[in-house]
């Protein structure tokens, strides 16, 4: 069983698609509903505590049965197996794609290069759950006899995203007592701005790179080091105050730090998907291993229902289908995403990088330059703040753009009756904002209640913008992990019809390689850089004049 490497746009199915969805774009998107009474019902799923709703998209039964054609036209079941049995599908790097390994409750049997990972991931987590155990009951103190207190996690990227997306969902879990903080951009203020808020001897830091090479991280692992040797003076103590999430023994070992001390996770977890991985110890120490856990439960489930459920009624596939009517037959371009609860506020940021840096791509499975689009552009922030800023743009703009809300029905804070108007005041705009999507406003309607009918025309709404809608039962640990896993499942799903890799990342190779070129030139202050173009020797010209 190989993957099928074929242009989607070669296929029956695709080219159905194309005149059906043509013909569906010229009905409104409220009068699918008023066709059919049972629309909800008929396009929507429940799985465990969320409903997914996808009811308000451009699509009917013709349509999803055609959007099902072309998955089996392209054997998705097949490409499904072929990830979770560790084959190596990510060719460009020769490499398994098995964060789902990181999360399997089953501890299925899976065997990479001759090794069953599954005994080397229980190896990690119970590692990490002691490590927990010990910070937390002050069995692990700093050098001066305290306990931890403060978590500094210094990442880029997947070592950084994800962590700080699930540590602020998770907020109402935080350990009592325990404070974190994540590092990630070089500009030294990033870090300034954090060491002013934690105390040497109370503070651990986790130094989250594979390679231990990677620049922006070891900058800012190496400047504060520094700065704890200002204030803790023996070399001795980083060995209590430094942890590696790494895999370079010899590296870790050089920067100071016990090996006891170092986590280790595989080049078969990709970084933007690797939270569920000894990345995620800083999500571990911040609201405790049991959480995690539940976590990773959730996930598993997500997991289990992509894996196992009918393409029709597979939420992570479904998501990915309606992704390429919008991207692929409608022409839309970008994608918001809109959590209304402000615990998810970090969710679309994440969802940017898991989303724009596995399917940004423009080369096919085969080497050949792609000619449709792939991806699209991820932007979002929480509601209802949302609402005050891009809404008016998304609702009355020239191009649409699909939107999935999320929204979250009970809060973990235990909300007094008269503070449970917050929640309902959230919600009611949650689902009121869909419906305004896409009933939109006609003239007609405008006219009856209007006071002034030269602005009329400026009202008026044409609706039929699409939307999904996830709406969990509470922000759970175990809910979190499910909606983190659909839409990461929902990325393979996408990328492999487009007939693209989605788990290398060439693309942000180029910039750090240059980088690397120009820096000699910033630290030399030579005043007349010349080997550039007329821009960039500019620039570097002005900044070696300007600075000091």
């Amino acid at each position: 069983m190989t993957l099928i490497k074929k242009n989607p746009t070669t296929t029956k199915s695709w080219a159905a698609l194309k005149i059906e969805i043509e013909k569906l774009k010229r009905a409104n998107l409220k009068d699918l509903f008023n066709q059919d009474k049972d629309r909800f019902k008929n396009n929507s799923i429940i799985h465990n505590e969320i409903i997914f709703d996808y009811s308000k998209n451009y699509i009917n039964q013709t349509i999803k049965n055609l959007l099902i054609d072309l998955a089996n036209e392209l054997n998705l079941k097949d490409a499904i197996d072929l990830q979770f049995s560790g084959s190596k599908i990510n060719e460009t790097e020769n490499r398994a794609v098995l964060h789902t390994a990181l999360r399997d409750k089953n501890e299925t049997p899976i065997i990479v290069d001759g090794i069953n990972i599954a005994n080397q991931i229980n190896i990690s987590l119970n590692k990490m759950k002691q490590f927990c155990h010990e910070i937390h009951n002050g069995l692990r103190l700093g050098c001066s006899n305290k306990k931890i207190k403060y978590i500094v996690n210094i990442g880029i990227g997947g070592s950084d995203l994800g962590p700080v997306m699930v540590t602020e969902a998770l907020k109402p879990f935080w350990i009592e007592g325990i404070e974190t903080y994540f590092v990630s951009n070089i500009d030294f203020t990033h870090l300034q701005e954090v060491l002013k808020k934690v105390k040497a001897d109370e503070t651990l830091f986790l130094i989250a790179s594979k390679t231990f090479t990677t620049q922006e991280t070891m900058t800012n692992a190496f400047s504060a080091r520094d700065w704890f040797l200002t204030k803790m003076k023996d070399e001795k103590h980083i060995a209590k105050h430094f942890v590696a999430l790494s895999t370079n023994k010899q590296a870790v070992e050089q920067f100071g730090i016990d090996l006891e001390n170092m986590f280790e996770f595989w080049d078969w977890v990709g970084g933007r998907y690797s939270l569920w991985s000894a990345i995620g110890l800083s999500i571990a120490l911040t609201v405790g291993f049991d959480n995690f856990n539940l976590l990773l439960d959730g996930a598993f489930e997500a997991d289990q229902h992509f894996k196992n459920q009918s393409l029709e009624n597979n939420i992570p596939v479904l998501m990915a289908l309606i992704g390429i009517i919008n991207i692929n037959f409608l022409d839309c371009t970008s994608q918001a995403i809109l959590p209304y609860s402000q615990y998810l506020h970090r969710f679309p940021a994440y969802l940017q990088q898991a989303e724009m840096e596995s399917n940004g791509k423009q080369i096919d499975r085969n080497g050949n330059l792609v000619h449709y689009n792939t991806g699209a552009i991820i932007f979002g922030e929480a509601g209802t703040n949302g609402q005050h800023a891009f809404y008016q743009l998304i609702h009355q703009g020239t191009t649409i753009i699909p939107c999935d809300f999320i929204g979250v029905v009970n809060s973990l804070q235990k909300l007094p009756p008269q503070l449970r108007d917050h929640q309902n005041k959230l919600m009611a705009n949650c689902f009121a904002q869909t419906e305004a999507l896409m009933n939109g406003k006609t003239l007609a309607e405008v006219q009856l209640e209007s006071k002034n009918p030269e602005i009329d025309a400026f009202k008026v709404f044409y609706g039929n913008r699409p939307t999904n809608t996830f709406l969990l039962k509470s922000l759970s640990p175990k809910n979190l992990g499910a909606l983190i896993a659909y839409y990461e499942h929902k990325i393979f799903v996408q990328g492999y019809i487009w007939n693209i890799y989605s788990y290398d990342q060439y693309g942000v190779q180029l910039g750090k390689q240059l980088a690397d070129k120009v820096l000699p030139n910033l630290q030399s202050n030579q005043p007349n850089i010349d080997q550039y173009n007329s821009s960039t020797n500019g620039l570097i010209n002005y900044y070696n004049q300007w600075k000091n």
